[in-house]
């Protein structure tokens, strides 16, 4: 991520260079992440573009292929890197790592303690969260999953804030030389309560831990055992909507002006085509919100604990 290098740390006095993930942003729905390499092309539907033309362009910059189409080209940030990532096991979105964060009290120097890895959504955002001088040490019993969430660190440059290791942490606990020196801990276990004596352990004194569950049953069931130990107890379940902003031509007739009510506008979808051709009738062009179709609901229940001082 840019902003980890004191050298790069604003993406928009930064250029591209030969090497770099660079994220391709076509529109809103259509992203992808394409590592700069000299000599290679890359092609979408709106042609080919040369990768070499990329290097020395600075992020945000927009680009041509070979037909005139365009593609912006941005820096990989945590909240873009979210939602390009291969999806290897069901990741949390952006609604839930910002609340996580933040209800963690994660800050630059923090230690951090996670079980899953999964795809590293989260451990991407936790990362930058404790740089430059923090770290997050993060666990996933599935050895192939580990390596790879490896491999997507050492492409976004975070290897030096992350250490991922394969351990079971439901039944081997974390490891004991971390024992009172955790800050925070982040669990997304299917028995998050198996976890806890451990994580009792690794808190420092007031430290606050995180568990992502799906289902309800398995967050009563870990209130259960976080009564013991544990204090401000509070579980969240975050949703998000999002809208569609669109450009829309209202079209108002004179008559309309004269009611008493005020004008009775229709509306029509503006198209480079449209043309207003009725008797007495006036057109603006206007802007409106609308929440989108397709959006996403439940994720999971987040519950948070406090260490409670012995």
């Amino acid at each position: 991520m840019l902003s980890l290098d004191p050298s790069k740390r604003s993406s928009l006095q930064r250029c591209i260079c030969d090497g770099d993930l660079v994220i391709v942003y076509e529109r809103h729905d259509r992203i992808k992440a394409v590592k700069v390499q000299k000599g290679l092309d890359f092609q979408n539907r709106f042609g080919v573009f040369k990768l070499s033309d990329w290097i020395g362009q600075p992020f945000g910059s927009k680009v041509l292929s070979n037909k005139g189409g365009f593609i912006y080209l941005l820096a990989p940030t945590p909240e873009l890197w979210t939602l390009v990532l291969s999806h290897r096991t069901q990741i949390l979105y952006l609604a839930d790592i910002s609340f996580v964060i933040s209800y963690l009290e994660v800050v630059p120097g923090c230690l951090v303690l996670e079980s899953g890895t999964g795809s590293g959504s989260l451990t991407t955002s936790l990362a930058r969260a404790v740089a430059p001088s923090g770290h997050v040490y993060t666990f996933d019993f599935h050895a192939q999953r580990a390596t790879l969430a490896r491999e997507d660190f050492e492409r976004n440059g975070l290897s030096s804030l992350v250490t991922v290791s394969v351990r079971d942490i439901q039944g081997e606990g974390f490891p004991e030389e971390f024992c009172g020196a955790a800050d925070s801990v982040f669990l997304d276990l299917p028995q998050p309560w198996l976890a806890l004596p451990s994580v009792r352990k690794m808190l420092k004194q007031d430290g606050v831990l995180c568990s992502f569950s799906p289902c309800i049953e398995q967050v009563q069931h870990s209130c259960e055992v976080l009564t013991s130990g544990f204090t401000d107890i509070r579980t969240f379940e975050v949703l998000l909507r999002t809208y569609e902003i669109r450009e829309e031509r209202m079209t108002t007739s004179e008559a309309d002006h004269e009611s008493p009510v005020g004008p009775m506008r229709k509306k029509r979808h503006c198209t480079p085509h449209d043309v207003d051709d009725s008797q007495g009738e006036r057109t603006a062009t206007t802007v409106t919100a609308r929440p989108c179709q397709e959006s996403r609901g439940h994720t999971g229940y987040l519950t948070f604990a406090r260490l409670a001082c012995s």
